[in-house]
């Protein structure tokens, strides 16, 4: 294994739940020793290992023989692949396991995948015995850099995404970025589009990391050392905006730039069109479409933004058959209203945004109009 880079999650609330963000090409294999390590599952010896088939059959073996091979009693819980599984049917799927194999409040529930079975699983362990504890081994581009990372847990509803949730912090995030290569590449482009988030909203270094690289679509066309650096930023921007704001009390908003209007987009088309990255894009597009539109950052800094979407291969446009109507109603229902108001988080310059709810009706519907075919 190679050495194990470190990055602290110290949260200025309770500094007993902090925890570690841990990345090492080839430490899948050594997460049952991590484990014993930090004292999980001490007392009960019993763990769930929440997946998904196709991570499971890369992967599942390998988790499975460092957990055995540490002296654990694992149990392996193979839940369906896809945004829209992440319902409340999967988490009592997780629940009757957690029955099953009689986790108790020392046992630990372990997330090996991507956002959706993090979320998922996260949640049932908030809310398994009031909370047990919770690991993140993520396998996604987009788990690694974003969603593993900061205890947001929770399940979409019909009306909206993420509706149903908890802040639930891991004791620990796991990543192997060697699992990558056998990333599907749309997946790994959808990953790229939170990667380009960090960019603009916290670190100029990574921006210009990305705009130098040739290529940002695909595992095989980044070089090693740019990958490390991409997974080492965008978990050091997370970690510094989560331990200045958990639960999302102010700071931490920032981080869903894009996600306003990405996620009506995935709710009005039935989370089946687009995959959450690709929908993020489209949101970012229409945020600094929306900023440039009130003259909060300049042409350039927008293009930029365009050249790096499409240099990810990312959508830059829907389909005219999407009901915009139908996404102006979802933002109303986005758990990010205030009073009423929709707030959005738009750039005033690369690695400086703002959060607003004074943006017109008109700004927003003339942004969705440009992304549209």
């Amino acid at each position: 294994m190679a050495s194990l880079l470190t990055i602290p999650v110290q949260l200025q609330s309770q500094s007993d739940r902090s925890y570690d963000i841990c990345i090492a090409h080839g430490c899948l294999a050594r997460l049952g020793e991590k484990l014993r390590q930090l004292g999980l599952g001490q007392k009960s010896q019993r763990v769930l290992v929440v997946t998904n088939p196709v991570v499971n059959r890369h992967y599942g073996k390998v988790i499975w023989d460092s957990l055995v091979e540490t002296e654990f009693q694992p149990k392996l819980l193979v839940l369906p692949a896809g945004e829209r599984f992440k319902n409340a049917n999967s988490v009592h799927k997780i629940y009757d396991a957690a029955l099953q194999h009689q986790l108790e409040r020392s046992s630990a529930i372990i997330a090996l995948g991507g956002g959706v079975i993090g979320d998922i699983a996260g949640f049932a362990s908030a809310t398994w015995l009031r909370g047990i504890d919770f690991v993140q081994v993520p396998t996604t581009l987009l788990a690694m850099v974003d969603a593993a990372i900061g205890g947001k847990t929770g399940i979409n509803h019909k009306q909206g995404k993420n509706l149903i949730g908890a802040f639930h912090q891991p004791r620990l995030v796991w990543i192997d970025p060697q699992v990558l290569k056998t990333l599907p590449p749309r997946e790994f482009r959808a990953g790229m589009a939170e990667v380009i988030k960090y960019g603009v909203i916290w670190d100029q270094e990574l921006w210009q990391l990305l705009l130098a690289t040739e290529r940002l679509d695909s595992f095989s066309s980044l070089p090693t050392p740019v990958l490390a650096q991409i997974l080492y930023r965008c978990a050091k921007a997370k970690a510094e905006v989560v331990s200045r704001d958990e639960r999302e009390g102010g700071l931490r908003a920032i981080l869903n730039y894009g996600h306003t209007i990405g996620h009506a987009i995935e709710a009005t088309t039935n989370y089946k069109l687009f995959n959450h990255g690709e929908a993020v894009a489209l949101g970012m597009l229409c945020a600094g479409m929306i900023a440039r539109d009130l003259d909060l950052w300049s042409e350039a800094e927008y293009q930029q933004q365009y050249t790096l979407i499409t240099k990810a291969k990312l959508p830059t446009k829907m389909p005219a058959t999407i009901d915009r109507q139908a996404i102006l109603s979802l933002l109303n229902n986005d758990k990010k209203v205030t009073a009423g108001k929709v707030r959005f988080i738009l750039p005033k310059a690369i690695a400086n945004v703002i959060i607003t709810d004074a943006v017109p009706l008109a700004s927003i519907t003339k942004a969705l109009a440009h992304i549209t075919l």
